[in-house]
Formats: structure tokens, sequence, C-alpha cells
């Protein structure tokens, strides 16, 4: 058997930075732009129409209503729209803070806003006209009844003449 010729850097291509590695680089500058904006926009509390959150939801079949029960912290019931259609429930708040503080040589300013945002498909119609819907503690519980389908129908025997 031959044996296998042993490549000296000197018989290399001289290829120093390749496809793969820019492939890489690339990535790797990606990734650090989406964490720098990230960083930057995502709290953006001075900017309230960037901080929309998706609300977590808990939807619960009981038969003959849906009961939806989601967290909305520090946010009063004047503040949450709910919004329900024949087949779907559409929830949003808003809640915003100031403070301020006033000392001899400085004056600090805050402000917090936050809004929450969500549309929930209902796979059965319900009775809009019924839904009803209670806020205590930060948790908003929303009961919708269904709609109820109409009943079925006997069979009947008829006899042939």
């Amino acid at each position: 058997m031959d044996k296998p010729k042993k490549i000296e850097p000197s018989d290399q291509p001289m290829v120093p930075f390749g496809r793969q590695n820019w492939t890489e680089l690339d990535r790797v500058f990606d990734n650090f732009r989406k964490d720098f904006e990230r960083s930057l926009w995502f709290p953006a509390m001075s900017f309230p129409s960037l901080a929309v959150s998706s609300l977590s939801c808990d939807v619960v079949d009981e038969g003959d209503r849906y009961v939806i029960t989601t967290e909305v912290p520090g946010v009063s019931k004047e503040d949450v729209k709910l919004n329900v259609s024949d087949n779907a429930v559409e929830i949003s708040a808003e809640h915003k803070e100031e403070a301020e503080e006033k000392k001899k040589n400085y004056l600090r300013k805050e402000r917090k806003s936050v809004s929450y945002r969500r549309a929930l498909p209902l796979p059965e119609k319900v009775d809009s006209s019924k839904a009803k819907a209670k806020l205590n503690n930060g948790i908003l519980t929303v009961y919708v009844p269904k709609v109820n389908p109409t009943p079925k129908s006997k069979s009947t025997s008829i006899p042939i003449q």
C-alpha cells in the first residue's frame, strides 16, 4: 500500500477566509445586531407602540361555555377592552405610570407604559350578548356562553301505505 502523501503548509491553497468562514461571521454579526436591537427596543417603555406584549391565556371548555383566564398585572378595569364576536374574543389593555422627583440639584422623571393584546378564535359559535368578565387582583376572567345547538331531531318510524 502506498503511504498517503503528507501535505505541507506550502502545498495548501491560499484561502485565508473561505466561504464557510464568511457565513459564520455573518451569523455572528446578525445575532449581535438582533440582541443589540432587542436590548434597546424591547423594554422601550417610552414608546408604548413598541412595547406590546401578547397575553398568555388559559381557555377552558366547560361544555356550555368557555372560561378564559389571563393575567393583566397593574391594569385597572377601566383600562381593559374586551370584544366578543360570534367566534372570537379579543382582549387588550394598556397600563401607564409616571413618577417625578424634584430636588435642589436635579429632576428625575420616569415613564412606563405597557400594552397587552390577544385575539382568541373559538372553535364554536358563542353568544356574545351574554358574555361576562371580572377583574380581580390582576386576573381577568371572561365567561362566554356557547350558542345552544339546535336540538337533535328524533327519528320517527313512518308506516308505508
